[in-house]
């Protein structure tokens, strides 16, 4: 469960860790006296807010207010603004980022910092990898001061700001176990004249812990649109913001299918898992969903047929008739009969995922 960024905030604060100071609006009229320049952030939990409009600026009431109306008439990738925060302006020197995270390969908390704040940590990743510091911890002994420290000095942080750094870390780790976190990250974590300041906070947590933590996941949760119609038909539905739509049975194969549309050159423009069992219906009710995304430009459909039946997959398809151009692979069980009827219906069907792949990439341009 993905929190608000004013709900991460406050799980910061009260672990130690220096946030902006601020506070939370429900509407325009809330706009305190502004003493000195402020930011006002809409509270969506997508990322790209700023690129899409979502954080505003201003140097006086007037102008808040009038900022905030603006971000209450916004809708960001398919969530409505219902909250805004207000925080005060930083005098930014310099921008890093601390974050914790589950490396799942080696099933451990892994603290991750670098000097490259303010992008996303992906972007880092690949433009800069050597700026990037992890720490894989231990869950017996825990994160130490003196692996904090080191990792601290390694991205340029020297005297009490490493000091702070170290503190900041160990903090960020505590809450990331006292909650159950699968993410906790600060982006960006700023320089300013009096030292470190979170002015970004995300925090992710597991839902299979909620039962033992105080968030509630109805409360909590925002959905877009095509959000809400996936979970109404029981479909596992992401929103991502490529051009390339994804559906397919089963979660591995839907990742597998994103990666390759990356590899030839594209973007996933959402993650469809239609389940097992998946029935002619389900298969309308998915492709109703991602060509309700604007930005779509082809559909790849990767189909394993076990206890899903390729034939009913295909009559779905047929049914539903995509108007963008898709592609369909297929295998499995009744896999020659919904080949042979997608084919009688004019669909392109391929026999490889890569082929798949490549030809959905192909066919957005």
């Amino acid at each position: 469960m993905k929190l608000q960024e004013y709900e991460a905030t406050e799980i910061f604060s009260d672990y130690g860790i220096p946030v902006a100071k601020g506070y939370l609006i429900e509407s325009p009229d809330e706009i305190k006296k502004v003493e000195i320049p402020v930011v006002l952030k809409s509270q969506v939990t997508v990322g790209k807010r700023g690129k899409a409009g979502g954080i505003l600026f201003a140097e006086n009431r007037d102008e808040a207010v009038d900022k905030a109306k603006k971000l209450f008439d916004m809708t960001i990738r398919g969530l409505e603004v219902n909250k805004v925060m207000v925080v005060d302006r930083a005098d930014i020197l310099k921008e890093y980022y601390v974050g914790m995270v589950i490396d799942r390969e080696y099933k451990k908390a892994t603290l991750i910092m670098t000097s490259e704040g303010g992008m996303n940590i992906e972007e880092v990743a690949k433009e800069y990898p050597e700026k990037i510091i992890k720490k894989r911890i231990d869950p017996l002994i825990g994160l130490q001061s003196y692996d904090a420290m080191h990792m601290a000095e390694s991205i340029g942080l020297e005297g009490d700001l490493a000091k702070q750094m170290t503190k900041i870390a160990l903090n960020l780790y505590r809450a990331f176990v006292d909650h159950d976190s699968e993410l906790a990250e600060i982006n960006p974590l700023v320089m300013t004249p009096d030292g470190l300041l979170a002015i970004d906070a995300v925090f992710n947590i597991d839902n299979n812990a909620l039962y033992r933590q105080k968030f509630d996941i109805k409360e909590n949760q925002m959905l877009s649109d095509r959000e809400k119609m996936a979970d109404r038909h029981d479909l596992a539905y992401v929103d991502l913001d490529g051009e390339v739509a994804i559906i397919g049975c089963g979660a591995g194969l839907v990742m597998a299918s994103l990666d390759c549309v990356s590899e030839f050159g594209s973007s996933p423009a959402c993650f469809l898992d239609l389940g097992g069992g998946a029935t002619a219906e389900d298969t309308k009710n998915a492709l109703n969903i991602v060509e309700m995304k604007e930005g779509v430009r082809s559909i790849f459909m990767n189909i394993f047929g076990g206890i899903t039946k390729c034939d009913e997959i295909a009559k779905g398809i047929i049914d539903f008739g995509p108007e963008k151009p898709t592609v369909i692979r297929m295998m499995g069980t009744n896999e020659e009969e919904g080949k042979d009827l997608l084919k009688e219906a004019g669909y392109e069907v391929v026999d490889g995922m890569e082929e798949g792949a490549k030809r959905a990439v192909e066919l957005r341009e």
